[in-house]
């Protein structure tokens, strides 16, 4: 039988952070949701962890849209639906992805709240929010849902190093706009936390300001690696 939904995970030493999502997402998995790990090499011992736990392990390359797309190819469901290794996903936003789906929308993601405390981190979840429901684009953090067909059709995922994430999400708001999930996913804030919270903040904006006027995502992968436009 063709399951509803297919999770593909793309994960590279994830280790502490993995098995709190497979946890979160097991209720969903008994009930019939197909559940795929798509490790980028790992030397923290994420596969182990994860072993018997997930429907489908694969081992690729690292690079998260080789990883996601890979996942996508061994997919069966009928929706994709694309979770980082280090977010967190309440019964709430499970419970709304499953009204949603009923609903056979063609994609959609959720709002995100970042997990360290402080009133400068949700705000920044807050601002994430806003841009999403009034651009139709959405980042890896916020767990894109699409039907894997109309995936499969734009191709999927563009193999560029980053802003994989907004291509895809150019290409599929001009078919139809997201539905949009309020019960936030929780994603990690350590990349704030260990490179100051406004000074990702701008370089978060910059990088897609840069994007957007047709510079190589490759380059901006090099600037993002190094956390620096210099």
């Amino acid at each position: 039988m063709t399951p509803l939904l297919s999770v593909v995970i793309p994960v590279r030493n994830e280790a502490q952070a993995l098995p709190g999502l497979l946890d979160d997402l097991a209720d969903l998995r008994s009930t019939g949701a197909e559940l795929i790990l798509v490790d980028g090499g790992s030397s923290d011992g994420t596969c182990e962890l994860a072993l018997g736990r997930v429907d489908q392990l694969l081992r690729t390359s690292p690079g998260r849209a080789l990883q996601m797309n890979a996942g996508a190819t061994l997919a069966r469901g009928e929706y994709l639906w694309f979770v980082h290794g280090d977010t967190r996903v309440s019964a709430e936003s499970l419970i709304s992805l499953q009204k949603a789906l009923s609903e056979r929308p063609m994609w959609g993601r959720f709002d995100v709240r970042l997990s360290g405390p402080g009133l400068a981190l949700r705000l920044i979840g807050a601002m994430i929010n806003l841009r999403s429901r009034l651009s139709g684009i959405a980042s890896g953090d916020q767990g894109v849902f699409v039907v894997r067909q109309r995936f499969e059709a734009l191709g999927g995922y563009a193999p560029i190093p980053l802003m994989e994430d907004l291509h895809l999400c150019r290409r599929l708001k001009v078919l139809a706009w997201p539905r949009c999930l309020r019960p936030p996913l929780v994603t990690s804030s350590r990349r704030w936390e260990q490179n100051g919270i406004w000074r990702t903040v701008v370089l978060m904006w910059c990088l897609r300001l840069a994007y957007y006027c047709g510079v190589s995502p490759e380059k901006l992968a090099r600037q993002y690696r190094r956390g620096s436009l210099l």
